[in-house]
Order: structure tokens, then C-alpha cells, then sequence
């Protein structure tokens, strides 16, 4: 589990939360199907619009049955940065979402317009679980959009949103040298800077 003793939240909240960071350093173990199925079973379990639950996961395991084939492929889905690192990982996870629902009482599907901001939320569900199960997480915006929807065969009405690498944190020293000095917890703005009451930004004058 990370820990980020730096950290000073300004006012009262869960320790679990302000502990949480994304780690890039990861130490290669081997992790199970079922203990990733069992952060992927957290993202279930998030709150969607009308229930619609559009979250979509795909997943590879590194060192999986078919001898890491499906490993180097996803892999080979971050940009090479990403790859610098992530490489490193037990898991990676590319998140998805279908753009359109069928709603309630209805047969036929409509535009589904807050498919990004659910599928966020099961991603920070999966994320929180693997921590609390003692792993780190590092959710990943560079990624090949186009050779995921052709790798993975993504729908054309699926959204790629972004990967989740997933490990057991490892000392900053076995990364490339040039990210060691990046492997921090990093803070947050102010509280004052990103919540308002009653006018965006602070009182209207």
C-alpha cells in the first residue's frame, strides 16, 4: 500500500485517501487473475447515470498463460514513455466506455452523456481497492488510442479513456534515472482554488 507521510490535507478526511499516489516504479511480481478480477469487482460496484454501468475493462497480466504475448502487446499500446516504466507492472488495464444506454422502460438505445465521467469513477473505485489491498496503481492518459480499438477490437461506439498499471511499488532507484526525482507524492491545489459556494470562481460582487 502507498503512503505519502508528506502529505497535509487542511481539513479532516479518510488517511486512506491523502496516502494514495501513482507510483511508477513497479518490482515485476506476478499477480493472479482472480486478485485483479477482485479490484475490477470494486469498479463494478460505482455509480452510473440511470444504472446504465457503461464501464468496459480489458486487461492483460504480466507472465499471463499465453507465455506474455498479450503482456508486450499491451504494452506496446502506451506511448513509449509510458512503456519506460509500465513495462514494470503485474497488470495493466485499459478502460472503456460505451457512448450510448438503453434507459429505463425504454428498448432502444440514446447518446449516453455521462459515460466518461462513470467510467471515471469505476476507475478510481479499482484503483482505491488495489491500494487497499496492499498494491499501487498509476492511471495513464498516453496511450495509442487507434491501435487499441484495432488490437483490442473496440466497438466504434466505445470510448478509450485511458490504462490503469497496477503492481507492487518498488524503490525509485529501479526506474530509468531520468523519472527517480519524479517519485513523490505530488500535492493538490488548494481546496479554495477548485470549490466554490454559490458562484463559480467565489461570490458573484
Amino acid at each position: 500500500m502507498t503512503t505519502a507521510p508528506s502529505r497535509v490535507p487542511t481539513l479532516p478526511v479518510h488517511r486512506f485517501f491523502v496516502d494514495r499516489w501513482s507510483p511508477r516504479a513497479y518490482d515485476g511480481s506476478a499477480m493472479t487473475e482472480e486478485t485483479l478480477l477482485s479490484f475490477l469487482e470494486a469498479g463494478r460496484w460505482a455509480a452510473s447515470a440511470y444504472n446504465s454501468q457503461t464501464w468496459r475493462f480489458v486487461y492483460a497480466l504480466r507472465g499471463g498463460p499465453d507465455g506474455g504475448a498479450a503482456w508486450e502487446r499491451f504494452v506496446s499500446y502506451l506511448v513509449p514513455f509510458n512503456q519506460s516504466w509500465a513495462g514494470s507492472a503485474s497488470a495493466l488495464v485499459f478502460v472503456l466506455s460505451a457512448t450510448t444506454m438503453v434507459p429505463p422502460g425504454k428498448t432502444d438505445p440514446v447518446p449516453a452523456p455521462t459515460h466518461a465521467f462513470d467510467a471515471g469513477a469505476a476507475a478510481a473505485q479499482i484503483m482505491l481497492q488495489a491500494t487497499a489491498s496492499g498494491w499501487a496503481a498509476h492511471a495513464m492518459s498516453g496511450i495509442d488510442h487507434d491501435a487499441i480499438r484495432a488490437g483490442l477490437g473496440v466497438p466504434q461506439d466505445h470510448a478509450i479513456h485511458a490504462a490503469i498499471a497496477i503492481g507492487r511499488q518498488a524503490p525509485a532507484d529501479t526506474l530509468p534515472e531520468g523519472l527517480r526525482a519524479r517519485e513523490n507524492p505530488s500535492d493538490r491545489l488548494p481546496l479554495s482554488q477548485i470549490a466554490f459556494a454559490g458562484h463559480f470562481g467565489g461570490v458573484r460582487s
